[in-house]
């Protein structure tokens, strides 16, 4: 499990969103977003850096 700093959610669509674009890659992946604090926290197969650029590419910058 890690967790990423992430710009731009608004709502529930904005998490759909990120979510997809992650299990597009890895279908059971876990994801959990708090728009308050904009983190995302990840349990996935994924590297933190593949799903911080596929959440980048699906239109919500991640920084550090």
């Amino acid at each position: 499990m890690f967790n990423l700093k992430v710009s731009g959610m608004t709502c529930g669509g904005c998490i759909d969103a990120l979510t997809r674009a992650v299990q597009a890659q890895d279908p059971r992946a876990s994801v959990r977003a708090d728009l308050v604090t904009q983190m995302v926290s990840l349990e996935t197969s994924l590297s933190p850096e593949l799903a911080a650029q596929l959440i980048s590419d699906a239109g919500f910058p991640v920084s550090n």
